[in-house]
């Protein structure tokens, strides 16, 4: 069998607790051992992931809970091992900021929550000074809660994901930018999937999900990714 073949009969077995979901056939992921599926019920995705051991919360970004997500304004990936565990998961949202930018939606902390005022704690405090989070305005697509299992770590993972997730993003939204915060020691090790980077893009305080960070911004612009999918006729918008 051809790793394409396998990737396809990999694909036709959908585990029960992701049944809601599309799966997305990969030919690295196939070649991995991993099922990758494709989900836009952000509940299924969070009872996902607090199923999955060794995974820290999810961010309130992604919880319904906190976050309203309105239906093609976002995304989640996860991948399955053979016994039908979790390995890996991510998520990808749309933030519209036509009237503001990426900057503002921080330090307001309406990236995190629809209802800073109901939601946030007093203490709660988000900082941006990366230059380029000012000018980052119209459709934002913001991708996080990237989580892989140790034992996949260190084997091109995140850039699979990666190249998946900005696939997606393209063909859904053709976004203005697509973007993530992560830490220092992942810019040191290379992130060529993002073609820029600023320190400084969130200095983050969230008392109540016990969330204190300092990360990068991290992205690619609209243009870039339509440099990279407009010739695709699988993902052109």
């Amino acid at each position: 069998m051809t790793v394409d073949e396998r990737a396809a009969a990999m694909c036709a077995r959908i585990p029960v607790h992701v049944s809601r979901s599309i799966p997305i056939c990969d030919t690295v992921a196939a070649q991995k051992d991993i099922n990758l599926f494709l989900g836009l019920d952000f509940s299924e995705y969070v009872s996902i992931t607090q199923a999955t051991p060794t995974k820290g919360r999810t961010f309130p970004n992604f919880r319904p809970d906190r976050s309203t997500i309105l239906p093609g304004e976002g995304y989640w990936v996860v991948g399955l091992d053979k016994n039908n565990d979790v390995v890996l998961t991510n998520a990808t949202r749309l933030y519209d900021l036509s009237h503001s930018n990426f900057a503002e939606h921080l330090r307001s902390l309406r990236a995190f929550y629809s209802e800073p005022i109901k939601h946030a704690h007093h203490h709660d405090r988000c900082a941006c000074i990366a230059p380029a989070a000012e000018e980052m305005t119209g459709k934002i697509a913001y991708n996080g809660d990237l989580w892989v299992r140790r034992d996949l770590r260190g084997q091109g993972v995140p850039g699979m994901i990666a190249r998946v997730t900005r696939r997606i993003a393209y063909a859904m939204w053709a976004p203005d930018f697509l973007c993530a915060l992560v830490a220092r020691w992942r810019v040191d090790k290379g992130l060529p999937h993002y073609y820029h980077h600023e320190p400084d893009g969130s200095i983050l305080r969230l008392v109540r999900e016990n969330i204190a960070e300092d990360n990068w911004l991290v992205w690619v612009t609209g243009e870039e990714l339509k440099s990279e999918f407009s010739c695709d006729p699988f993902v052109a918008p």
